[in-house]
């Protein structure tokens, strides 16, 4: 029962009630991201391909 106590005692008292969203969706959101910045740099490259 202490393990638990110490375990939830190393956040910030105002960070407790603050809900983190899980690891997988940041790196999701961090590859579409990436993806969409690089769309919006090699546009011109990638419509060339096309024609």
């Amino acid at each position: 029962m202490s393990e638990e106590n110490n375990n939830e005692e190393l956040r910030p008292s105002k960070m407790r009630g603050v809900a983190f969203p899980k690891a997988k969706y940041g790196v999701i959101f961090a590859f579409v991201i990436i993806i969409i910045v690089n769309l919006i740099y090699y546009k011109e490259a990638i419509f060339s391909l096309f024609k």
